[in-house]
């Protein structure tokens, strides 16, 4: 079975959208479940941090 690799980056802010961390797009709790959650449940996760961190993305480049 595949290992999940925590999407961590070390860099722990949480002052983004809905209090979504700006390296890796989780929130503290999605962060403390994580070595917890099934592989579906991660999978998941997974695909929806990469669309939290494109809506990031997309609002840090429209400011000035």
């Amino acid at each position: 079975m595949k290992s999940h690799k925590s999407p961590c980056v070390d860099l722990c802010e949480f002052s983004g959208p809905r209090g979504w961390c700006t390296g890796c797009g989780r929130t503290r709790d999605e962060c403390k479940q994580w070595k917890k959650m099934k592989p579906y449940k991660r999978n998941t996760m997974e695909k929806e941090l990469k669309v939290r961190m494109s809506k990031m993305n997309i609002k840090d480049k429209s400011r000035p």
